[in-house]
């Protein structure tokens, strides 16, 4: 985004520099109807909607996107400046821009995030540049916390919605030959092969014994209860649990 020269067909390193005064006397034509002078007052700031979407260049976004609609805010910041304030048009547009880029990223989201987090979002990305600048150095999600007088588990949350989900298919290393993607670095500790190959064999197993061992078994390794618990449960005495339940084990190793 920083480098390119011609977004939506438009040449960015031709774009014309604007003086207050031409721009004020512009903008009392634009008030009279003057569709050209209109024209030529947006050409005259686009270079506005390009610092603004400078700001959203790590959002993954198209950046021809962002620009198209950095325009449609440019172009509501037009027809809603009152030239009597006595305040610059540029003063006034950056926040329609950067308003108008918001809404078209939180309702193109695919997940769709809180407007309340979002905001937090959008706070702290604002603190931590600034503390960047201050400090020369990436600051802790503490101080960004301090700054904002937030728990810093609600900042992280903010933070983590707002980033760009990604793909199990984007390739995270390419050595010439096949590359590695994200889903080739994600593991499943509970559901890999060997675990569920594991409880079939064990299902199986238990087929193999009687309604009793198998309560045995159920209520010692599956309820956590001791063997003096079954004893009093099923009405026998501690030894007789442990001896069936020894000899449970026994069958289920024999058939697993």
């Amino acid at each position: 985004m920083t480098n390119k020269v011609e977004i939506c067909g438009v040449n960015t390193s031709k774009l014309p520099v604007l003086s207050r005064e031409e721009k004020n006397a512009l903008f009392i034509k634009i008030k009279q109807g003057d569709k050209e002078a209109r024209e030529t007052f947006v050409k005259g700031n686009l270079r506005l909607v390009l610092s603004v979407i400078q700001r959203f260049k790590s959002r993954g976004e198209n950046p021809d996107d962002l620009f198209q609609v950095g325009c449609i805010g440019l172009i509501k910041a037009i027809d809603n400046f009152d030239l009597s304030q006595n305040v610059q048009f540029s003063t006034y547009a950056v926040p329609m821009i950067i308003g108008e880029i918001r809404r078209y990223l939180r309702d193109n989201n695919a997940i769709r995030v809180s407007r309340s987090l979002k905001d937090i979002a959008y706070k702290a990305m604002h603190i931590r540049e600034k503390l960047i600048n201050a400090n020369s150095k990436e600051p802790t999600i503490t101080e960004i916390a301090n700054e904002l007088n937030l728990p810093k588990e609600e900042v992280a949350l903010a933070l983590d919605a707002i980033a760009e989900p990604v793909s199990l298919f984007e390739p995270v290393y390419h050595d010439g030959g096949e590359a590695i993607y994200v889903m080739d670095q994600v593991k499943d500790s509970k559901n890999v092969d060997e675990n569920w190959l594991r409880s079939i064999a064990l299902s199986e197993a238990m087929k193999h014994l009687g309604a009793r061992e198998k309560h045995i078994l159920n209520l010692r390794f599956f309820k956590s209860r001791t063997q003096m618990e079954v004893a009093k449960e099923i009405g026998i005495s501690q030894a007789q649990v442990s001896r069936l339940e020894k000899n449970a084990l026994k069958q289920l190793r024999k058939y697993i």
